[in-house]
């Protein structure tokens, strides 16, 4: 767990910097508006992973389910079964999109400078890239079932340095249009799926007959349904404030709401990795009945996990500006930018914080329980939108983001330990989440007094951040009796082996 945690920590984080690296570039070569296009592809590229219909978290489940019983050879006929399914979709896809571009930049997207043309195209290319980069979901989802979380990550830092490079070559030294942009995009995404799709077999072994076998989609059906009602509501409720924003908003405002979203997708750097290990690990535990070890990765998971993740979320709400100074450089855009992450960050952190639940959810197989949470909570979001963005512009998605997820954490709490692990909610809630939120509310007080002062240099201010999100980190951890414990014996472990 250790070695796959560090691999997907180090491939988060990689491919994050990669990217926010690769913005100020595309923002120069492209402009603000052009980038909105980018925006959006990012939006499409989500609304067509309901395409999955669940196959992708249901090879992760069975393949995990395989190893812990010793049947892996049973997982690799499932494989190959779903694998001829989704690269039929991917044709589907690019078909799609195809057909759609033109009703899209003519009806759909509000351009100041950009011709209809140019984004009919752009969109054509987008369909492209989706349909080359689709089949990685599913042999990405099998080397987190096989826990090979090296393989993996490695493999996806190799390519995101290369197309995020790449594309910054593309522009600078080819063609600085956002159709050479996308075309680099669908080359790299071939080779990524065929990359990823031999090491898949590799670890797992390919068949002895390859054959598409119905029966085992008969035989996972009931879960793959399950999880493509989970993907559909999930789907809605991450995307449907950047769907409904890319029509109400100005394309240039859409791009700045973007951008505010990249820098805040930086909290999920966190929560990736760590949910490609806790939910095999999971699956293994429930599957053996050791229901102390998975109450102790559950609770113990979480407050490690919120005691990173809030002091990260309140460096991003309060010294927004200075980042994203930093980060592009331009002034206007960082003053326009900042007040939106600031919502979205603390929104975020408290969704990052839920997919422990939802990792337990479905360990135990229950696929009704996710879903029935997220339809609730779509009764509210769409409202949310509506009111908060027709008041207050790209800030008001951000406020609605907010207001969602305070609720989400209430009500999925609730709903979840009616019916697992009961008894522990009250204590996950106000111990393992509670006293870390509470500590980086309480210390980020401290930080507006250094955030607001002019005196201080930009540097300055970055620095004094990323102490006091230290300090939140280190008051959380030795606050839980448990995790001091393991802290101390890792630290005497080490002196040791240096003695």
């Amino acid at each position: 767990m250790k070695r796959n945690l560090l691999a997907g920590l180090a491939n988060s984080v990689w491919s994050v910097l990669i990217v926010l690296a690769a913005v100020p570039f595309y923002l120069k070569y492209l402009g603000v508006e052009a980038y909105g296009l980018i925006g959006f592809f990012i939006t499409i590229q989500a609304v067509m992973s309901l395409l999955d219909m669940g196959m992708s978290p249901t090879i992760n489940r069975e393949v995990a389910r395989c190893l812990a019983s010793g049947d892996i050879k049973e997982a690799g006929k499932l494989l190959h079964t779903l694998a001829v399914v989704y690269w039929c979709l991917a044709v589907v896809i690019a078909l799609l999109i195809l057909v759609l571009a033109p009703l899209i930049a003519e009806y759909w997207l509000q351009p100041k400078q950009l011709s209809s043309q140019t984004i009919s195209h752009a969109v054509m290319l987008m369909g492209l890239v989706v349909a080359c980069r689709w089949p990685i979901g599913l042999y990405h989802g099998a080397l987190i079932g096989a826990q090979r979380l090296t393989v993996s990550s490695g493999i996806n830092m190799i390519m995101v340095t290369i197309g995020s490079l790449g594309a910054v070559s593309v522009l600078a030294f080819v063609s600085p249009t956002i159709e050479a942009f996308f075309i680099w995009q669908a080359c790299i995404g071939l080779v990524y799926a065929i990359t990823i799709r031999i090491a898949a077999w590799r670890i797992i072994g390919k068949p002895q007959q390859n054959k598409f076998d119905i029966d085992k989609l008969k035989s996972v059906w009931r879960f793959t349904a399950g999880m493509s009602g989970i993907a559909l509501t999930a789907l809605v409720f991450m995307q449907l404030d950047k769907i409904m924003l890319s029509n109400m908003l100005g394309l240039e405002e859409f791009g700045h709401y973007m951008l505010a979203t990249i820098v805040v997708s930086g909290l999920y750097v966190l929560v990736s990795p760590v949910f490609n290990v806790i939910y095999p690990r999971m699956t293994v535990l429930v599957t053996v009945g050791n229901t102390e070890k998975l109450i102790d990765l559950y609770r113990l998971g979480t407050r490690m996990f919120a005691s990173v993740i809030f002091p990260v979320a309140m460096v991003l709400a309060i010294f927004a500006k200075d980042l994203v100074f930093v980060w592009t450089g331009n002034m206007g855009i960082a003053s326009s930018v900042a007040p939106i992450i600031s919502l979205l960050a603390i929104g975020s952190a408290l969704h990052c914080v839920m997919y422990f639940p939802y990792a337990m959810q479905l360990a135990h197989g229950i696929t009704r329980l996710p879903l029935t949470i997220n339809a609730i909570l779509l009764l509210f979001w769409v409202p949310l939108i509506i009111f908060f963005t027709l008041t207050h512009g790209a800030l008001g998605g951000a406020m609605a983001w907010l207001v969602l997820h305070v609720f989400y954490v209430l009500l999925g709490i609730w709903m979840t330990h009616r019916s697992l692990l009961k008894g522990i909610g009250a204590k996950w809630l106000f111990q393992d989440v509670g006293i870390p939120l509470m500590l980086s509310i309480m210390v980020g007080q401290v930080s507006l007094y250094v955030a607001q002062d002019e005196t201080y240099s930009i540097l300055v201010k970055l620095i004094s951040a990323s102490i006091l999100a230290l300090v939140v980190s280190a008051l959380s951890i030795s606050m839980s009796p448990q995790l001091r414990t393991i802290v101390l014996n890792s630290l005497k472990k080490k002196k040791i082996a240096a003695a």
